[in-house]
Formats: structure tokens, sequence, C-alpha cells
């Protein structure tokens, strides 16, 4: 990459914010530069130039724009000993609660709601929790509200849920036909899919527990520290975070703030 295409990604990504709300100021450079350069691809474009013509003038474009500028990959019971904690650290606080409110942000398609909702249905949690499930792509948002999941999938889904601990088969919670699996629909009354973004949003609800894995590493510090201030924010007194193997609080501002309860799949509580 050269120092024009960085100059051309600056005003790509100021002209997205001015003209649709949407800030990717803040996400790392590396990554953005990735994902612009694959864009430009898709839309036989030569330069961000002109690429930023066709999304600030074609709305349409700007759509398609967000597949690129969001990541959507994801498992259910991905990482699955992130999971079996949940069941040893988290789960046994949370029974404690008359009700309790969870938020997975960042929830690309809905795989990680979906374990999370099977998860406290197993725990006999399910019937007083609610699940916010936010994120910035209304595409993503569509798909993990449907549910469904290409049947080819099911055999990588089922392996982790045995490894995650699960306490039956996996097929309990679907049906299915020659090309999908559509989760039981009795999982969905439970979850609230919302558009929110941790770049430019506030706290919207008081919640016990926030699962956001897989997404501060696609940003810079400063929209970390601003991501990681609205958890501590949102989460209610010994309330828990969850960011998973990949991701750490150590160096944002807010790390004074949350106890270290598992050191490998990062799961904090807020002091």
């Amino acid at each position: 990459m050269d120092a024009i295409f960085d100059i051309e990604l600056k005003l790509l990504l100021e002209g997205v914010y001015l003209r649709y709300q949407h800030d990717f100021r803040g996400y790392a450079v590396s990554s953005m530069r990735r994902r612009v350069q694959q864009a430009m691809e898709h839309f036989e474009c030569t330069s961000v130039s002109q690429l930023q013509e066709k999304v600030l003038h074609q709305p349409a474009i700007f759509a398609q724009m967000l597949q690129f500028f969001t990541v959507q990959v994801s498992e259910m019971f991905r990482d699955p000993t992130y999971f079996r904690a949940l069941r040893d650290v988290v789960v046994p606080v949370l029974k404690t609660y008359p009700s309790v409110k969870l938020w997975v942000a960042g929830c690309s398609s809905g795989e990680e709601v979906w374990s999370l909702a099977i998860l406290l249905e197993e725990e006999d949690l399910l019937a007083r929790s609610l699940i916010y499930a936010t994120d910035i792509n209304p595409d993503a948002l569509r798909a993990a509200e449907s549910g469904i999941y290409s049947l080819d999938r099911i055999a990588q889904f089922s392996k982790n849920y045995r490894a995650a601990g699960g306490k039956g088969s996996l097929s309990d919670y679907y049906t299915s036909n020659l090309h999908d699996a559509r989760f039981d629909r009795r999982l969905r009354e439970h979850v609230v899919f919302a558009d929110h973004s941790l770049a430019t949003d506030s706290v919207f609800s008081e919640v016990h527990f926030i699962s956001c894995r897989n997404v501060l590493i696609y940003f810079n510090r400063e929209l970390q520290d601003r991501a990681t201030a609205l958890f501590h924010e949102a989460l209610v007194r010994r309330g828990f975070l969850g960011l998973g193997s990949k991701e750490s609080l150590r160096y944002t501002s807010q790390a004074a703030q949350f106890l270290e309860l598992d050191r490998q799949e990062r799961i904090y509580q807020r002091l």
C-alpha cells in the first residue's frame, strides 16, 4: 500500500461517516486496508477514490460495502472452552438473579447468540433471561434473527457443542431440510436484535453479562477504550464481561475497573 492509498482511505471513511453516520475511522488501519482492497476488486475500482464516488452517491453500494467493513465469520459454540468457562464461572452467579439481561455486542450473523440461548436453556436460565444481540450490519442482523444456517455447517457446530459441554444433542434445537437447519423459535423469544454501534452509540440497558468476541481486535486503541467504557457503564456491579482468548482489557483504559476471572478465556468481572 502506498501513501496515496492511505490518504484516500481516510477520505473514504470520513465521507462514509458524514454521508451515512457509520463511523469506521477508529478501526485498525491494517484491517481496513485489506477490506477496502477487497471491495475495490469486487466493485472493479482502480482506486479508493473511484470506490468512494460509488459509495457516496449510491446507497445500495454502501449497503454492500458494509459486508466488507464488517467481518462476518463465526461458528456456533466457537472456541468451546469459552462456553465451558461460562458454564463454570458465570452461570452459577447468574442463577442467583431473579431475571438476567445479557448483551452480545457485534453479534454478526448470530451464531454466538443462538449458542448462548441454548446454553441458558440447558442451565434452566433462558426462561428468565433476555439477550440483546446487536450489530451495525442490517444484513447480518436479519441473518442472525432468522436462525437459519447452511446444513453443511452443522457438523462443525455439533462438534463444538459437544466440546463445549452440551447436555444433549444440538439436533434437539433445530429442524432441517435438504439445505438448511432452522433453530427453534422458542429460543428466539428471549432475544432482542437491534442496530447498535460501539463507535457512536451509547449504553441502552443495564446487563449482567456482556459477550464481545473478535470485535475489539479490529479497533484502534481509542475505539477500544470507548467500547470497553461502554461495557463498564452497561454492566451491573459484579457483572461479567467475556472477550475470549484473542482479546484483552490489559492495555485499555478500563483495565483497572475489572477483575480477571479466567485468564485463558478472558472473562472479567466489573468491580
